[in-house]
């Protein structure tokens, strides 16, 4: 007679020993894909918290990137781009032209000189517009890319171009990107803070698609700061709610979602909302802090411009950005100009009085940034990216005194962050009609971008749909002769 097994009942923990199995084999499974991961600097801290800091790539000095957004499309041969020859042809028409290059197809002029007076500044001998006479000072620590090109002439393609690589929406943006392939060396703060005009002109065209994480999960989208009363909604905890209650709901949220995720697949969305709440819970601490402007020097105020009535508002937003990352932050984008036309670098009409008054409102704070991060030893350890979304024609806009739309040519120049200073790299034209020489795609430009920051642009992907995406889609090259 056989002898009967008896087998022990499942452990109240799980409905089968087939469930216990499969669960005991996913968690062996689990600790060699942590295994791997940690040697990749992709452990657990970056699981529960994706804003961790990230290994780069390749070893670089640039840690953070803030980028001066000139909204609206800055004339190249006003500002950075000078052109003897267009001064001779002025009054001229320009043989062959296609009047499909610009927006207005039945207002275009003939050639047009700058209204501006051009001359060399530093020891590299840089042409500047006198529009800029506090930049001029800093053109040793730049290096210019005059042969930059784009494949729009309409504003709302052209930056989302310039901002995900893309011209259409739902794409994520540069900074997205970034802060997906690095996180953050501040839990306190937002890694992406994006400030947009505060005088009441708009959002560029596009509006917050233009700073937003597309594909990539949420907490990788930038934070705008409102450019009227507190900055940040709800930064302040409601007067009802002591901070051991709100820490103690903040507590049972996390402990419930964590919960989640360990009983199914790992859900990004849901990782990032755990995030979210914590680091929301830290800015209620660590955001009033960073944003007391208060705290610095009146020396310091001054050298931004916060005494310059024009150059106020613009000038906060610098100072801002500074505080921002030396707190660690990793990315900060800031728009000069608002919607269109008059309101922003779109100089249709009369460029000297528009491109004179936003060059008025920037000029002081960006020279004042420059020189702060240099003094403070973070100019080293920040990339700083000057640059609107396409150039302007050197023709005249029929009956206005303006220029339009050109995506054939514009100029860019950045500065710290690993770059060589003093240099100028491509060319456009003798009148500054196209890009010509060592000709530079949106893709190059955010190749180089990400190299600067330690990042490879064919290494940093996303898997969507099916298919591995990246900034610069299946294009773009380093602009090395840039590189310090």
């Amino acid at each position: 007679m056989t002898t009967p097994r008896h087998f022990a009942p499942p452990h109240p923990a799980y409905t089968s020993r087939r469930q216990f199995l499969a669960q005991a084999g996913g968690g062996f499974g689990s600790l060699a894909l942590g295994s791997l991961l940690a040697s990749e600097g992709l452990g657990a801290d970056s699981a529960i918290n994706p804003l961790a800091p990230k290994r780069a790539h390749i070893p670089v000095k640039a840690k953070s990137v803030i980028w001066l957004f000139m909204n609206g499309g800055p004339s190249h041969v006003d500002t950075w781009d000078y052109k003897p020859e267009l001064e001779k042809r002025d009054g001229q028409e320009l043989k062959g032209f296609d009047q499909n290059t610009g927006f207005f197809t039945n207002q275009v002029g003939p050639l047009m000189k700058s209204p501006f007076k051009f001359a060399r500044h530093g020891q590299s001998g840089a042409w500047v517009s006198d529009i800029f006479p506090h930049m001029a000072k800093h053109v040793d620590k730049m290096a210019f890319i005059h042969s930059c090109w784009t494949d729009s002439n309409n504003h709302s393609p052209a930056l989302f171009k310039l901002n995900t690589g893309m011209s259409r929406m739902g794409f994520p943006c540069v900074g997205s990107w970034v802060t997906y392939g690095l996180g953050s060396e501040s839990q306190n703060l937002p890694a992406f803070v994006v400030m947009y005009d505060t005088l009441g002109r708009g959002i560029p065209k596009g509006h917050a698609l233009n700073w937003g994480a597309g594909f990539l999960p949420s907490i990788y989208q930038g934070t705008a700061f409102k450019p009227q009363g507190d900055p940040i909604d709800n930064l302040k905890r409601p007067d009802e709610m002591g901070p051991d209650q709100q820490r103690a709901q903040l507590d049972l949220l996390s402990r419930l979602n964590k919960k989640k995720l360990e009983t199914g697949p790992a859900d990004a969305d849901l990782s990032a909302r755990i995030e979210t709440f914590e680091l929301a819970y830290r800015m209620q601490m660590a955001a009033p802090e960073a944003l007391d402007l208060n705290k610095e020097t009146k020396e310091t105020q001054r050298l931004y411009g916060l005494d310059n009535p024009k150059a106020t508002h613009f000038a906060k937003q610098c100072l801002i950005a500074r505080r921002m990352v030396e707190k660690g932050v990793r990315f900060v984008q800031i728009y000069s100009g608002g919607m269109e036309n008059d309101l922003s670098w779109d100089g249709h009409n009369n460029i000297a009085k528009n491109h004179g008054g936003f060059a008025a409102e920037t000029d002081q704070p960006i020279a004042g940034l420059l020189q702060d991060l240099e003094s403070r030893g973070l100019l080293d350890s920040t990339l700083v990216i000057w640059a609107g979304e396409f150039g302007r024609l050197p023709i005249v806009q029929k009956g206005s005194g303006g220029r339009d739309h050109n995506p054939h040519a514009f100029t860019t120049w950045m500065a710290g962050g690993g770059v060589k200073g003093g240099v100028h790299h491509g060319a456009t034209d003798e009148i500054g009609f196209k890009a010509e020489q060592d000709r530079v795609s949106i893709n190059d430009l955010h190749a180089t971008i990400l190299h600067l920051i330690g990042l490879d642009h064919k290494k940093l992907t996303y898997r969507y749909n099916g298919r591995d995406f990246r900034l610069t889609d299946v294009a773009g090259n380093v602009v090395t002769p840039i590189l310090g």
